[in-house]
């Protein structure tokens, strides 16, 4: 008798513990998602209907867009998020600051932080993560074969002839900066196969036209956003220095999707993909590969 009340005390003991741990999921939960890649996940999980709110970096798909935003990732106010009157926050470990999710905390929220790092190979763990905090780990799982069957492909890709490249990062109101190493954007640039002109750089910085011509990049990458802050393609080959290089002679310039190819989210391994289907077709000589594609639905 004693045996059989201490191993129904156990069981009692782990059950307390399990639901302690684990959170317990409601079919009407209000869910506010902060970042970008965490958006896209929870929408790439067709989870999207759960969310009542999102940040401002959160603009994809047009589900996620359309919420109502709470602000900026990393300057969010309590107060702000709490007006959507959350039952849960999933959000980036970019978020913050830890204060703001402190509070929210404290006033009863269930605060679910994504570790996120900006590496391609961190995508499928990240997508497993969101998928278990949704409840959603079956969906979850068959979502990371895909990933993993899109990384393999660009594991895999063949070296392309040496071909210098850059990326333009440009806001409105922000000095246009160029991407050196231990950025997302070096990361795109080695995946697909090209050459940052500037890889000896560190971080985002601006350049002036005599780096512009030192460094002589053939390929210019730019997101339609940094294109449109600009003004646009006229006033980009007007950036002094610019025409001194091979891209600016031959006017090479590839739009892209920035959030999709530098967010880290479930989009970016079939974007990179598609990207350097464009690359090899303008090597071969196809010059229509420097238009823009749609990006294609995964939603």
């Amino acid at each position: 008798m004693m045996a059989k009340g201490w191993r129904a005390g156990l069981v009692g003991l782990f059950g307390t513990l399990l639901c302690t741990a684990m959170p317990v999921l409601a079919d009407d939960d209000r869910w506010v998602v902060l970042g970008g890649d965490i958006a896209e996940t929870v929408a790439a999980l067709g989870a999207a209907d759960r969310l009542v709110g999102r940040d401002d970096t959160s603009l994809y798909p047009d589900a996620v867009a359309t919420l109502p935003s709470v602000g900026y990732l990393r300057r969010l106010s309590a107060e702000s998020v709490l007006s959507l009157h959350p039952d849960r926050i999933l959000a980036s470990d970019d978020a913050g600051p830890a204060e703001t999710l402190e509070q929210l905390e404290a006033a009863g929220v269930a605060v679910e932080v994504i570790i996120s790092p900006d590496r391609l190979a961190s995508i499928p763990d990240k997508v497993q993560a969101v998928a278990g905090a949704l409840g959603l780990e079956a969906r979850g799982r068959e979502r990371v074969d895909e990933l993993r069957d899109e990384l393999e492909a660009l594991a895999a890709l063949p070296e392309l002839p040496t071909t210098r490249a850059m990326f333009i990062l440009s806001h409105g109101g922000m000095t246009p900066m160029v991407a050196g190493r231990d950025t997302a954007a070096q990361e795109m640039l080695e995946t697909v196969g090209l050459d940052n002109a500037f890889a000896d750089m560190e971080g985002y910085k601006p350049v002036g036209a005599e780096a512009l011509a030192r460094q002589s990049p053939e390929l210019v990458l730019i997101s339609r956003r940094g294109l449109a802050a600009l003004g646009g393609e006229a006033a980009l080959w007007a950036m002094p220095g610019l025409d001194m290089t091979p891209a600016g002679r031959d006017k090479r310039l590839l739009v892209v999707d920035d959030q999709g190819l530098l967010g880290f989210g479930p989009r970016t391994p079939s974007l990179l993909l598609a990207l350097r289907e464009r690359l090899d077709a303008l090597l071969a000589g196809d010059d229509t590969a420097l238009v823009e594609r749609e990006t294609p639905p995964w939603t």
